[in-house]
C-alpha cells in the first residue's frame, strides 16, 4: 500500500471536489427553476454559473470549518453528520444573496427541499467514499513506545479508532535498549511516542524523521508553548520567541469587540427562549430562575457565573461541590430538558456582556477545583492567562471524559495559537457538538464518587478523578 500513500491527499481532494460540484449543480438548478425568474432582469447562463461558483465557495468554507471532507479520519456517521451540517449552514447563508437578487423575501422551502436531496447525496457519498478509501488505505500498524509504564488511557483511545490504527506491539524504552528498539521500529508503519524522558524522546524523534517514519507524539506542556512561538532572525542562529503573556493589546480589543457584538445579538435573538425558560422554571417550583456560582477567570479573578437553575432549590446547601450524575434526583424535569439542549448556559451571555467572560476561552472552573488541580498540576494556572469562555478549544476537541491534564493541553493550544479566525471556527464547531450525545452526558454515579476521593500521594490522581461535570465541560 506504500505506493498509494503519496496519493492520499489527492484522493481526498478529488472526492471532496466531486461532492461540492454535485451539490453546487443541484443548487444552480434550484435557483433557476425556483428563484431566477423573480428577478427584475433574470440572469443568463454566466450569471447562473457565477452564483453556483459562489455557493461552492461558501460550501467549501463551511466544509473546511467542520472538517467534513476528511475521508479516513472520520467514521461514516461522523462524515455524513458533519457535511450535512456544513451544507445546512451553506444553504442558510445562501438565502441572503437570493433575497438580495430577487429584492423580496421569498419562501425558503426550495432550500429546505434542496437540503433534503443533498442529505441523501451526502449519505451515499459518505458511506461509499469512506468504505472505498479504507479498502485502499487500511488501518496503520503502529508500535507504542513508552517509558516507565504504558499509558493505558491512550491505548484505549487508539483502540477505539480501529479504523485508523492497529497497535501491533508495544515496547518499553530506556537508555540501555534504545538502539535495539529503534531497529524494531522500522518494521511498522508508525510509532506512538508516549511520555518519555527528553533525551530519549529527542533521539527517537530524530531517528524516525531520518527514516521517514510517521510519529504520533503526546505533547508536553513545554511542546505546546514552543509550538506557539515566533521565528526570530536577529543573527545566523535561529531563535524562537515565546511571549507567554496571553493576548496582545490588539487581540484583546478585537476579541472584546466581538464578545460585545455577538453577545448582544444573541441576547436579542434568544430573548423568547429566555422568557419561556424563566416561566417554566418559575411555574415548576416557584424557586429562583437563575443560579449563581463563583468561578475563576483571567489572573485568578473570581466572578459569579449565571445560569438558568436546573436543579432543586439548595441542591448544594451543605456548601459541598457535588457533580451532577446522569440520573441525578436533584435535576428537575425542566432542568433535564434545558441541560440537554444547553439552554441552561444562555445567561452566561450576560457575563460576557459585562466583561467577566468571553465567548471563547477555557471554561471557568470552580474555586475549589482550581485549588485542587493547581496542587497536582502546577501548570494548571497557565490556562488563566485569558478570560474564561462560554465555549472553548477543549470543549470542541475534547470528549465528555477528557482528563484534566488533557483539557489543560487543549486550552494552552488555544492560548498559544489564538486568532480571530480560530474563535470563529470554534463558535461554528460548537454548533456541531450540541447534537453529539457524548458531549452532553453527565457523570456516572461511580465517576461522581471519584471526585470526592482524596488525591494525596498520586501524581496522576487528578487525571483519573476528572469527570465531566456537564456544567464544566458544556458549551452553549
Amino acid at each position: 500500500m506504500k505506493k498509494y500513500e503519496q496519493y492520499k491527499r489527492l484522493i481526498r481532494f478529488l472526492a471532496g471536489v466531486s461532492l461540492i460540484a454535485a451539490e453546487s449543480i443541484i443548487f444552480m438548478y434550484m435557483w433557476i427553476y425556483c428563484y431566477k425568474d423573480q428577478m427584475e432582469m433574470p440572469y443568463q447562463r454566466l450569471g447562473n454559473y457565477f452564483l453556483a461558483a459562489v455557493y461552492a465557495l461558501i460550501l467549501y468554507i463551511f466544509s473546511t470549518i467542520y472538517g467534513s471532507l476528511r475521508l479516513g479520519y472520520l467514521r461514516n456517521g461522523e462524515l455524513i453528520y458533519t457535511h450535512t451540517l456544513a451544507t445546512t449552514c451553506a444553504n442558510a447563508v445562501s438565502y441572503i444573496p437570493i433575497v438580495l437578487l430577487v429584492k423580496h423575501f421569498r419562501s425558503p422551502m426550495p432550500l429546505v427541499w434542496l437540503t433534503v436531496v443533498q442529505f441523501v447525496m451526502i449519505a451515499v457519498w459518505g458511506y461509499t467514499a469512506n468504505t472505498l478509501y479504507r479498502k485502499v488505505y487500511p488501518p496503520r500498524k503502529v508500535i507504542m513506545v513508552y517509558g516507565e509504564r504504558p499509558m493505558r488511557a491512550l491505548m484505549e483511545k487508539i483502540y477505539s479508532r480501529a479504523d485508523r490504527f492497529v497497535i501491533s506491539a508495544s515496547a518499553r524504552i530506556d537508555t540501555e535498549n534504545a538502539e535495539e528498539i529503534k531497529r524494531e521500529l522500522l518494521q511498522y508503519e508508525g510509532v506512538v511516542v508516549c511520555d518519555l524522558p527528553s533525551v530519549i524522546r529527542n533521539d527517537l524523534l530524530k531517528f524516525c524523521y531520518g527514516h521517514s517514519l510517521r510519529v504520533y507524539t503526546m505533547p508536553k506542556i513545554s511542546d505546546i508553548i514552543i509550538r506557539g512561538a515566533e521565528n526570530m532572525h536577529y543573527f545566523d542562529t535561529p531563535l524562537l520567541l515565546a511571549r507567554n503573556d496571553g493576548l496582545s493589546v490588539e487581540q484583546a480589543v478585537i476579541k472584546r469587540t466581538m464578545d460585545i457584538v455577538v453577545s448582544l445579538a444573541m441576547l436579542i435573538i434568544t430573548s423568547p427562549i429566555f422568557v419561556l425558560t424563566a416561566l417554566a422554571i418559575k411555574l415548576y417550583d416557584g424557586g429562583p430562575v437563575f443560579f449563581y456560582q463563583e468561578r475563576c477567570t483571567k489572573d485568578g479573578q473570581v466572578f459569579s457565573i449565571c445560569k438558568f437553575r436546573s436543579m432543586i432549590v439548595d441542591a448544594e446547601k451543605a456548601g459541598q461541590s457535588i457533580p451532577a450524575t446522569e440520573r441525578d434526583p436533584r435535576i428537575t424535569p425542566v432542568g433535564a430538558l434545558i441541560r440537554k439542549v444547553r439552554i441552561d448556559e444562555l445567561p452566561q451571555l450576560l457575563n460576557i456582556l459585562k466583561g467577566e467572560m468571553s465567548l471563547v476561552g477555557p471554561r471557568p472552573e470552580r474555586i475549589e477545583h482550581v485549588r485542587l488541580y493547581s496542587e497536582k498540576i502546577p501548570e494548571f494556572a497557565y490556562r488563566m492567562k485569558v478570560k474564561g469562555g462560554l465555549t472553548g478549544y477543549a470543549q470542541v476537541y475534547g470528549k465528555y471524559n477528557t482528563t484534566a491534564y488533557d483539557k489543560l493541553k487543549l486550552d494552552l493550544m488555544y492560548i498559544q495559537n489564538y486568532s480571530l479566525l480560530l474563535d470563529i471556527e470554534i463558535l461554528f464547531k460548537t454548533v456541531k457538538i450540541l447534537f453529539e450525545k457524548e458531549s452532553t452526558e453527565g457523570f456516572s454515579e461511580e465517576a461522581s464518587a471519584m471526585v470526592e476521593q482524596e488525591t494525596e500521594g498520586d501524581d496522576f490522581a487528578v487525571e483519573r478523578q476528572e469527570t465531566v461535570r456537564k456544567e464544566e465541560s458544556g458549551a452553549v
